[in-house]
């Protein structure tokens, strides 16, 4: 199925979790938000958290500084 991915097309395998698609990208356990059509996900939630055809998915990463 085809989601976007930070403004890019991605073709992923269907009924996709959250979870699963930050472990293909290497993102897994990172400190990071997702965003899943404009709405923030709960870390809490990303194994249950279902993507569908045309998601529209933002990932940002925690950066630490001072």
């Amino acid at each position: 199925m085809l989601i976007h991915l930070n403004g890019q097309a991605l073709d992923v395998a269907d009924n996709l979790t959250a979870a699963e698609l930050l472990t293909q990208l290497g993102l897994a356990g990172k400190r990071l938000a997702l965003e899943l059509n404009r709405e923030i996900v709960p870390r809490s939630t990303y194994a249950d958290t279902r993507l569908q055809t045309g998601d529209e998915v933002e990932i940002v990463h925690a950066i630490g500084g001072g």
